[in-house]
């Protein structure tokens, strides 16, 4: 039911063109029938912050971990888990020289989005100053879905709107809200329907307080299939997602994807080249994503930072139909975080490992990126099973 509605609801006309005249008989005035999409006094807005987002060769740093997942970011470093060591690290990213060459949206969580950096500067501003929009994490994070295989539902729908106004007020223009789909677990026609249920829900809320929402149903790498399974439930899921943003009136125009990239499962012995990524994504991209989605800015899910890299790469390098770039957080930040190791002297030399990784994500979305003078580290794999934050 999803994949057809979906085609007669997704792909709508433009606004302009959504009042119809009829006639239904002679001497009788013109019947208007209209549709509704709700973004309220935002719209413009909306659409200009979304295309800042997506503008050529740069995409998003996704700083927003859980001050618990950071602290077990900081602990692989040997630094425990305070607020002023976080502080640090999040001084560290934001004030990088140059990053907004390369960036143009950060993702931060909420602590963050009212911090100052280790100078006494507010990080909102000093993302600014580098023409970084400054984004925020609002979802609760994930829970156990009552009647699924095992799966999980993302809470954070209760008193949004209320928070989404106070953040767009603390200088917040976009928001993120992740769930998962599991495909060891099924997925369960439940799983899939409450996620883009939700997603749908939070988007229309963000858009009425002034935020541009990332949509992000992030499917896990977890498990043994192969690509072919990755890519019928990723059909299945978008399919949903689309038809429940257009069932709440969410502004297409006004949105950011961050979609899983099409591969076979991490435990799969058979490993896609980029170019089969590439294929298997775009096809999905292109028989479930409407072309008014402004940019699709992919999650990196465990890969490598070299791997992540050269997906994007391989997707850029042949005909799209839209800003297809990156939202990365390990995959930006992994050798970054080793290279400073917690220590003051180490700050500039973690801030040009950053620069490069972000230099080389920028090359990859305008499909230039060669691969030349990567590191061994780059090219660690990342994937933790059932990973949450």
């Amino acid at each position: 039911m999803a994949s057809a509605t979906i085609l007669k609801s997704s792909f709508l006309p433009k606004r302009s063109e959504w009042a119809a005249a009829a006639r239904p008989s002679i001497g009788r005035q013109p019947v208007a029938v209209s549709f509704t999409v709700r973004a309220g006094s935002y719209a413009d807005e909306l659409v200009k912050t979304a295309k800042t987002v997506a503008s050529p060769g740069r995409g998003i740093l996704a700083m927003d971990e859980s001050n618990a997942t950071c602290g077990k970011r900081l602990a692989s470093i040997g630094l425990e888990n305070t607020e002023a060591n976080r502080q640090a690290y999040r001084t560290l990213l934001v004030s990088a020289p140059g990053l907004g060459q390369y960036i143009s949206g950060a993702i931060l969580f909420e602590e963050t989005l009212y911090q100052s950096t280790t100078e006494g500067k507010k990080i909102v501003d000093v993302l600014v100053s580098q023409k970084i929009v400054p984004g925020i994490k609002v979802d609760k994070g994930l829970v156990p879905l009552a009647g699924s295989n095992n799966e999980s539902w993302c809470q954070g729908l209760d008193g949004l709107a209320s928070r989404a106004a106070a953040y767009y007020q603390q200088g917040a223009r976009f928001a993120k809200w992740r769930t998962v789909i599991s495909i060891p677990n099924g997925p369960s026609a439940l799983a899939v329907k409450e996620a883009a249920w939700g997603l749908a829900r939070y988007a229309a809320i963000a858009q009425d307080n002034g935020l541009v929402p990332i949509v992000e149903p992030e499917i896990l790498l977890d498990g043994e299939h192969g690509i072919d399974r990755t890519f019928e439930v990723s059909l299945k899921v978008w399919a949903e997602v689309f038809y429940y943003l257009a069932e709440n009136n969410v502004l297409f125009e006004g949105i950011l994807l961050k979609p899983s990239m099409v591969t076979p499962g991490a435990e799969n012995q058979e490993k896609a080249t980029p170019e089969q990524v590439a294929e298997y994504t775009l096809k999905f991209l292109h028989r479930r994503i409407p072309p008014a989605v402004p940019g699709i800015m992919f999650l990196s899910g465990g890969q490598s930072e070299v791997e992540a890299t050269q997906n994007l790469n391989a997707m850029n390098q042949r005909p799209n139909s839209w800003h297809v770039s990156f939202s990365y957080a390990r995959a930006l930040q992994n050798t970054c975080l080793k290279t400073w190791a917690g220590r003051p002297e180490n700050v500039k030399a973690a801030q040009d490992v950053l620069l490069v990784r972000a230099k080389a994500n920028s090359l990859a979305q305008l499909g230039k990126y060669t691969g030349e003078g990567e590191s061994a580290e780059s090219k660690e794999g990342m994937y933790v099973k059932n990973y949450s934050y």
